[in-house]
């Protein structure tokens, strides 16, 4: 894939960029490692004092950056404004908390007594330089997520992100730049995805974060183990939406539809199997699909837009499989199953409802990246739950019950980084975010996100 702006309103390429070159690249890999000597030795309220101005700085920015966002990828423009809003209220969070979160742990005398020390501190020292390699549906937030406790940890990055996100990634160059961190703390490195090994086998690189694919994942974490480097992955997933008898209904099938659409049905955390039981079953679908045929798709510049296009061509294509499979094999559709009618540009898709799944289909086993919800009749609660956990993706998962034994049920048996009750999985700074089975590893956000990258060193003093 080139490194461009592919506007996916229209599909008209409005702006490319040559790739770095090999010595710039190591370059750009020099002044990380060179910076990292410097930054961690930097105490918390200095980097406390940047990350803040870095979180005004994109406050003021968010207007046009957003708009850069939308013209990449697609998101509607309001969505885009609160995605930079929320990555300064990350960065803000982390500024105030990272020195708590990475204070010395002090084990008591009388745990360590036999030790032979006079004293025992645990602590958290920064790795070095980290790549972080980056998809475009979330092109600021899935950056800052990491970023922001990796920075303030003491470590530095190299930002491989995207290649249809040039444009953004390299504003969030210019924007740490702007807010007074030294050269090579934050770099963007504007490379095809066959440069990555090249830069995690370097021995400057220390570790490396990936948000993306399965297959991006699989790639990342084999280099890695070859190298004995530390990785996190958030990789994909085929999120559960439980809806159990003693659900409220109304606010489950209105809450469905935002958890299916959100970013134009492209998020990892997004809810895409509904699995309700019998009894609530025909209420649920009536209401949701409702909703899902109410919503605006069009120019996601437009604030009145709900849905704008899928990012990529391909995406699209991919999805329009999905459902064609599944309906040559018997599925119903309720509403959508198409591109809209009369747009003969860009990568739109209708959001869509589907029944009538069965484990045959494509769309059973496989992640739908766009506004297609598929819904399943359920039996009971057992039967929910066997089929929230056949996925192999673990991401996290959505439980609509007032019933206090359903809850300690699903609590205890739905395999899932997440389980959000009465409400739909969203990302926040204090609470630790990643996947179980092929979802991935590692915890991103919260203390269990700023420690991934550091080093917990026993400090053994004698007596």
């Amino acid at each position: 894939m080139p490194i461009a702006t592919v506007d996916p309103t229209t599909g008209e390429t409005l702006k490319t960029f040559q790739p770095l070159t090999a010595a710039e690249t190591d370059r750009r890999i020099a002044l990380a490692r060179h910076a990292f000597a410097e930054h961690r030795t930097t105490g918390f309220p200095h980097r406390a004092r940047l990350l803040e101005r870095a979180a005004d700085l994109l406050d003021e920015d968010a207007p046009s950056i957003a708009r850069t966002m939308t013209t990449e990828m697609g998101k509607p423009v309001a969505a885009a404004r609160a995605e930079a809003a929320k990555c300064a209220k990350a960065m803000r969070w982390y500024a105030a908390h990272a020195a708590d979160l990475l204070a010395d742990e002090h084990p008591s005398a009388a745990d360590t007594e036999d030790s032979g020390a006079a004293r025992v501190v645990v602590r958290h020292r920064p790795l070095g330089v980290v790549l972080a390699v980056m998809p475009w549906n979330f092109p600021l937030w899935q950056v800052v997520r990491f970023a922001a406790p990796a920075l303030m940890a003491g470590n530095t990055a190299l930002l491989k992100h995207a290649s249809n996100v040039p444009q953004t990634a390299l504003f969030l160059e210019d924007l740490f730049r702007r807010a007074g961190y030294p050269e090579g703390c934050f770099q963007t490195l504007l490379v095809g995805s066959d440069t990555v090994e090249g830069v995690l086998r370097d021995r400057r690189v220390a570790a490396a974060t990936l948000t993306g694919s399965e297959p991006a994942g699989r790639a990342v974490a084999s280099v890695a183990g070859d190298e004995v480097k530390k990785t996190v992955l958030e990789l994909g997933g085929s999120d559960p939406y439980l809806v159990l008898p003693s659900a409220d209904v109304e606010r489950a099938a209105d809450t469905a539809v935002t958890a299916r659409t959100q970013n134009n049905g492209q998020s990892c955390i997004a809810a895409k199997r509904f699995l309700v039981h019998t009894d609530v079953h025909d209420a649920f679908c009536a209401r949701f699909t409702e909703g899902m045929r109410a919503l605006v798709v069009g120019d996601p510049l437009e604030e009145s837009t709900q849905i704008g296009p899928l990012a990529t061509e391909q995406g699209r294509d991919d999805l329009e499989e999905l459902v064609d499979d599944a309906v040559r094999r018997g599925a119903t559709v309720l509403t959508g199953g198409r591109r809209p009618p009369g747009r003969d540009r860009g990568w739109f898709y209708e959001p869509t409802v589907l029944t009538g799944i069965r484990d045959t289909m494509r769309i059973h086993r496989e992640e739908t990246f766009g506004p297609v919800a598929t819904v399943y009749r359920v039996s009971g609660t057992d039967e929910a739950i066997a089929l929230a956990n056949d996925t192999p993706f673990g991401l996290s998962s959505n439980v609509w019950t007032r019933d206090e034994d359903e809850t300690a049920r699903c609590a205890r048996d739905i395999e899932a980084g997440g389980v959000f009750f009465n409400g739909m999985t969203a990302s926040h700074p204090a609470l630790p975010f990643g996947g179980v089975k092929r979802s991935g590893y590692g915890r991103e956000l919260a203390a269990h996100g700023i420690r991934e990258f550091c080093n917990a060193t026993t400090l053994w003093y004698g007596p």
